[in-house]
């Protein structure tokens, strides 16, 4: 069984930065896919941001040249730049291994954090 556990939401104004950290509790993390995932007050969760097991990202239109995901050993972060207020929402870390690769479909993973709340002001 893995867990994750995520840190470092808060409260920012718009343009500002925040990195987020997922700390898993098993060294076997390293084999799975990881990645972000974020839902707004009355949408669906959506994903953010991606990263293989060897390391290949992908990430939504809406953040590419914003935020970058990376992972160490079993840590993973999502450095988020140049933050606006429709990023507001509560972010998940998930992990995988359904799938060969990563995917921004939520369905694909099976671990899930309990999120932490990113809020950005205008």
């Amino acid at each position: 069984q893995v867990q994750l556990v995520e840190s470092g939401g808060g409260s920012v104004q718009a343009g500002g930065s925040l990195r987020l950290s997922c700390a898993a509790t098993s060294s076997s993390i390293s084999t799975y896919y990881m990645g972000w995932f974020r839902q707004a007050p009355g949408k669906e969760r959506e994903g953010v941001a991606v990263i293989d097991s060897d390391g290949p990202t992908r990430y939504a239109d809406s953040v590419k040249g914003r935020f970058t995901i990376s992972k160490d050993n079993a840590t993973l972060y999502l450095g988020m730049n140049s933050l606006k207020p429709e990023d507001t929402a509560m972010y998940y870390c998930a992990a995988g291994h359904r799938l060969g690769r990563a995917t921004l479909i939520s369905f694909w993973y099976d671990y899930w954090g309990q999120g932490t709340q990113v809020t950005v002001a205008s």
